[in-house]
């Protein structure tokens, strides 16, 4: 399976600049979620970026990953423009590039997941009171058999039907890994607490 990293966004809540490049434990943000992939059975590794984050761009070029510059119409927009250049034919991996804690099992069993459902497509969600435990806000939220759960940034899409509406298997983990997307310099603090084992 191929993997679309979403790193275009101008990252203006957090306001320290590009996003994928903000600094966490002295690394880039996007680092995390490119070691991640390299490390798990992930083959190619795609980049899309928008001309918001041309510092991004480099940095993929620079370390030999495929770059693809989206017109910054939105997150749908320009991830189904990404995966058309990408000329994708089988499933793909789309990640957002501001989930540093993301772990290569946790990826696999997401596939291994995917791999027995009937479904075309899978979302991944988090349970809320995670969040609550955290002390988090999510974005969004929405009610699923009762329960409610928050999408964490991590799907899996038909590449060949790109442009489709896809009926998607809703995968909720209770991992924090997944609950912790950076937006606010709060989420940065939590994921160096995290890091560096303070918060478990």
């Amino acid at each position: 399976m191929d993997a679309l990293v979403m790193a275009g966004g101008k990252g203006t809540r957090l306001g320290m600049g590009e996003k994928p490049l903000v600094k966490l434990l002295g690394r880039p943000l996007i680092h995390y979620v490119i070691a991640t992939l390299e490390n798990s059975s992930v083959d190619r590794i795609h980049i899309a970026v928008t001309k918001n984050v041309p510092k991004t761009s480099k940095w993929a070029e620079e370390r030999g990953h495929i770059s693809i510059t989206t017109p910054g119409m939105g997150f749908v927009a320009d991830m189904i423009y990404a995966a058309q250049i990408a000329d994708f034919k089988k499933p793909i991996l789309i990640i957002m590039a501001d989930l540093p804690l993301i772990t290569p099992d946790i990826l696999d069993e997401i596939f291994e997941v995917y791999e027995h459902q009937p479904e075309p497509a899978l979302s991944t969600h988090t349970p809320l009171q995670l969040h609550a435990k955290l002390g988090r806000q999510p974005d969004s939220l929405f009610n699923y058999d009762g329960q409610l759960i928050v999408p964490s940034g991590v799907n899996i899409l038909d590449g060949a039907n790109i442009k489709d509406e896809q009926e998607d298997y809703h995968l909720i983990m209770e991992r924090i890994e997944l609950a912790i997307n950076v937006n606010v310099d709060r989420d940065l603090r939590l994921c160096e607490s995290i890091l560096l084992g303070d918060v478990y």
